[in-house]
């Protein structure tokens, strides 16, 4: 799935922690099911593949490269940059915002990843200073200059820092956070704007929009969501899905389901509705999650009509 027919796909987050030992992962995840389920997504027409150097402190990259094999041409790579990795420990270390350390994080991403370029790279600290991202910027485009990158984004939700960014002759996008129970009016204005794809990070609203938690349900260790940071909302301090946000799930049930959609497909429609730039990442661990991200496209988008609808439920 690419920037034309809307729907991209998230490699999975192999379990990852800070020094602290705070969990940064989902849990378990079996690599040769990810493999299969990369492969599946590829063989549904699946052509943009976004990852990040931190996610299992590079082991998402490898496994990625592994699954697309001789595909590598035929998709489209995003990675991220800016946290300092320790891939023996898989351990996240730290960040740096130096222009010197993109250059080594794009070297070594290249080198796990298998491939002589990136086709858009993302810087990965959201709330990086913009005069720092300003020289970011410019080293982007040495990258593309180098035919290291084709183009690149920030990962942020600050629709000034997406601006900074932008400046940048070869800046095609900005990823940040969108799904049906957390609208970004502010990001969508400037990607339409400045002519960027709109990259859209937790657009289930990290698996709330799946059907799949009930409230009082603990997530296994391990998993990030179990101990949520403050920028994770959606989940309790006991680990389990807030009731209140489930009860807006429910509310929103019979609108996404029409049609015969899933819910996680409805909620994906919901996105392309919002706009004709948005680029949905849902993240997959099996290959039946990725038939069921990839079958979204086929239903297409919700009506005017369906959105209409869903704001009112939403009350906004």
């Amino acid at each position: 799935m690419d920037g034309g027919p809307p729907g991209s796909s998230e490699a999975e987050n192999w379990g990852r922690a800070t020094l602290d030992g705070q969990p940064l992962g989902w849990g378990k995840v079996d690599d040769e099911e990810s493999v299969r389920a990369i492969r599946r997504a590829l063989d549904l027409g699946v052509t943009f593949f976004d990852t990040a150097d931190a996610y299992g402190a590079g082991h998402s990259e490898r496994v990625l490269a592994r699954a697309l094999g001789k595909r590598r041409a035929d998709v489209v790579l995003a990675t991220k940059w800016g946290n300092v990795i320790d891939e023996e420990r898989r351990l996240l270390t730290g960040s740096d915002d130096s222009p010197a350390y993109a250059r080594r994080a794009l070297t070594a991403s290249l080198r796990r990843l298998d491939t002589d370029h990136v086709d858009l790279y993302q810087l990965h600290l959201s709330d990086a200073d913009p005069e720092r991202a300003a020289q970011l910027r410019d080293t982007c485009e040495d990258f593309v200059r180098e035919g290291l990158i084709r183009a690149y984004a920030w990962s942020t939700d600050d629709p000034e820092r997406a601006a900074v960014f932008a400046e940048g002759a070869h800046c095609a996008a900005v990823q940040h956070r969108l799904n049906i129970l957390q609208d970004a009016p502010e990001l969508l204005a400037v990607c339409e704007e400045l002519n960027l794809a709109s990259i859209n990070r937790s657009p289930l609203a990290m698996g709330l929009l799946t059907g799949k938690h009930t409230a009082g349900r603990a997530l296994e260790a391990g998993d990030i969501r179990r101990k949520p940071p403050e920028w994770l909302p959606g989940f309790t301090a006991d680990g389990a899905a807030d009731p209140d946000w489930l009860a807006r799930v429910d509310a929103l049930k019979e609108i996404l389901t029409s049609g015969g959609r899933t819910l996680a497909q409805g909620a994906l429609a919901w996105l392309w509705a919002r706009s004709p730039r948005t680029v949905p990442i849902p993240g997959f661990r099996s290959a039946a999650q990725a038939e069921e991200n990839a079958g979204a496209i086929a239903e297409g988008p919700l009506t005017a009509a369906q959105l209409t609808e869903v704001d009112h439920v939403l009350g906004r």
